[in-house]
């Protein structure tokens, strides 16, 4: 009996039409995103200010030295790898509402309390402990919006989310430009960046009261009756909204147990969960290994630090752009596909980023590139969601995802060697050949999923 009350909630839940609640949930939840990621890209754009501040130098003097700036950028990994691997179980165990909330407070607090710090240690060590906090909170966005949107609308609903992510970076790189060479009232500019963010993401808390618990994640915890309200308020508000019958229900049945780690590394999902870690240990070097950098890549090409940021900036413009480009095409064909080419524009316009010298191509290729970048974050997002079951969906997708965040740890201090010792002509080539790697590991063994409900792809 219980089996057939949760088919039919998960049955109800992907015959929803689209609708502007359904939207506003998506967005609610993506405006939580907003913070996060204001918070993680401060990351390349406060860059040049901690070097202003004589925190860090531009280059490492050895491979692992604390006074370079790679070693900001990768304590930022190293908290985004703990949070992914280790915590992201949270969500399974916690529910995704309160982990969405509760992430959220840890990370603008331990950033708040790194604005005040006065040492290359300081900083390092409260970066590493918001990259936790941020970490598990990627994991249970994307976990939430999955189980609740309806299969049709999926990959619109992950572009939606990443659009309004994304927004958030020409807001942190305009204030970067603006405040980063000044000190507001004897306070270092990049402290002020910092601070703006920590205090606005308190926001949020008034949003997590819109948002219902994942009813997916209610069934699989044995809470059908709690799974079965929410559905019925999202009904009603749906059916309100369209002013019409909703479409039949179409029963499947699909047993949901409990689930553990080592489901991950049993077939069917050894060969996903293989193929999504080496897929996040290789985009990881082209995604951040652009974007993480962009105002220092940019000052290594002869560009001062003013209009390194201005630069910076313009190219920070088209972060939203590539995931409202990705609306028109994210369920239209295969996510394995839109990764394959996004993967291969990266490369392209990052070498082609290597050889200008000219400032305004420089933006145009840094514009196309971080396009590409988003266009390939939108759809990996929404594809390493869909290809784990629900009991595990969070961890699982933390697992994965903390062989990127691993990946960028060394990726940062590779950048700073390659940029030392190659220039940018050495750092985008070794970008060019990581793509390369995304594009093997996704085309060959990556399954489809367009269309699917999320327990036929996990069956």
């Amino acid at each position: 009996m219980l089996t057939q009350q949760a088919a039919a909630v998960r049955a109800r839940l992907d015959r929803l039409p689209p609708s502007r609640y359904m939207w506003k949930l998506v967005l609610l939840l993506s405006l939580g995103g907003y913070f996060e990621y204001y918070d993680l890209f401060l990351t390349a754009y406060i860059g040049p200010g901690l070097v202003r501040s004589g925190f860090f130098s531009s280059t490492s003097g050895s491979f692992f030295g604390i006074g370079g700036l790679a070693s900001f950028v990768s304590s930022t990994f190293i908290g985004l790898f703990l949070g992914t691997m280790i915590f992201s179980f949270t969500a399974d165990r916690f529910g995704r509402r309160f982990i969405f909330t509760g992430s959220l407070l840890w990370y603008t607090l331990a950033t708040a309390i790194m604005a005040f710090q006065n040492s290359p240690l300081g900083v390092d060590f409260w970066r590493m402990v918001a990259g936790i906090g941020i970490g598990v909170e990627i994991v249970t966005i994307d976990a939430y919006i999955a189980e609740l949107v309806p299969s049709h609308m999926r990959g619109r609903a992950f572009a939606l989310n990443q659009a309004v992510q994304f927004l958030a970076v020409p807001v942190v790189a305009l204030l970067c430009w603006w405040l980063v060479p000044r000190n507001p009232f004897g306070f270092a500019g990049w402290r002020w960046v910092v601070l703006i963010g920590s205090t606005s993401a308190i926001f949020v808390w008034f949003i997590r009261r819109e948002i219902p618990e994942s009813p997916r994640w209610l069934l699989v915890k044995g809470r059908v009756a709690e799974a079965e309200s929410v559905v019925n308020l999202i009904e009603a508000r749906v059916q309100a909204e369209i002013g019409s019958s909703l479409p039949p229900l179409v029963l499947e049945q699909h047993e949901e147990a409990r689930g553990t780690f080592r489901d991950i590394l049993r077939p069917p999902y050894l060969q996903r969960t293989f193929m999504l870690m080496v897929f996040n240990f290789f985009q990881t070097i082209g995604y951040y290994g652009f974007a993480s950098w962009v105002p220092t890549l940019l000052i290594a090409k002869g560009i001062t630090i003013t209009s390194s940021l201005r630069y910076s900036f313009l190219i920070a413009m088209a972060a939203p752009l590539g995931p409202v480009v990705a609306t028109r095409v994210a369920d239209k064909f295969e996510r394995k596909w839109q990764i394959i080419i996004s993967a291969a524009c990266i490369a392209a316009f990052g070498l082609l980023f290597s050889w200008e010298t000219d400032s305004a191509w420089l933006v145009g290729c840094g514009l196309a590139l971080t396009c590409a970048n988003n266009w390939m974050s939108v759809a990996f997002h929404t594809y390493q969601a869909e290809l784990f079951p629900t009991r595990v969906r969070a961890q699982a997708v933390g697992f994965v995802y903390s062989w990127s965040r691993l990946s960028a740890i060394f990726t940062s201090f590779l950048i700073g060697f390659f940029l030392s010792d190659f220039g940018t002509s050495g750092v985008f080539a070794f970008i060019a050949a990581s793509m390369l790697a995304v594009i093997l590991s996704i085309g060959i063994f990556g399954p489809r999923t367009r269309g699917l409900a999320l327990e036929d792809i996990s069956a």
